[in-house]
């Protein structure tokens, strides 16, 4: 939402930390907003471009296996990059050996990828979220289960970006409570 900003490099070199290969994928071409009505502009722009950014999420596919010689690569988001996530999974099912969305619309994974799917899929949506509705995760949560995906969801009492510190709607214990999840999620799925 926001852009490749201080947030996602922190977040990124997190997950650097116990080794794991990250790279912060850039969707909004050098551009970060600093204001809400700024991040909507820049979320459409990107969105008139959606071949473009599965694209952009492609080649850092890509560039994870073959210039890192990654052995097993995850993509992983939060808000409009967890959507994005989502996106990138619908674009190719069994390419991504993990996938990770924080609060992200998960309108592409319908009932036909959730079946066709290899990617085991880690989701986490917040009870208040306003923009990404409760009814929304849910279905998506009834399709995942009906199709017999792998992976988890997880709903927690928070709203939108209950995992960003630097915003106005962070919860600590939901925070470290959906990063405990990811972090032995993507251990489960990236280290076997």
């Amino acid at each position: 939402w926001w852009g490749l900003n201080d947030n996602i490099r922190t977040a990124t070199r997190r997950l650097a930390g116990p080794g794991y290969r990250a790279l912060a994928v850039d969707l909004y071409r050098g551009a970060t907003a600093q204001t809400p009505d700024s991040a909507q502009a820049l979320m459409q722009r990107a969105m008139s471009r959606t071949d473009q950014v599965l694209a952009n999420l492609q080649a850092a596919h890509d560039h994870l296996r073959t210039e890192t010689g990654a052995p097993r690569v995850a993509v992983m988001g939060w808000c409009f990059g967890g959507g994005r996530t989502f996106d990138a999974v619908a674009a190719a099912p069994t390419q991504y050996d993990a996938a990770v969305a924080y609060y992200g619309a998960p309108g592409a994974m319908t009932a036909d990828i959730l079946t066709e799917t290899t990617t085991p899929t880690l989701a986490h949506f917040g009870r208040k979220d306003q923009a990404v509705s409760l009814e929304t995760a849910r279905a998506f949560r009834s399709r995942f289960e009906e199709a017999g995906a792998e992976g988890d969801i997880y709903f927690y009492d928070a709203g939108h970006a209950f995992a960003n510190p630097s915003g106005e709607s962070y919860v600590p214990d939901a925070a470290d409570q959906a990063w405990s999840r990811t972090t032995a999620f993507l251990e489960r799925h990236l280290y076997r």
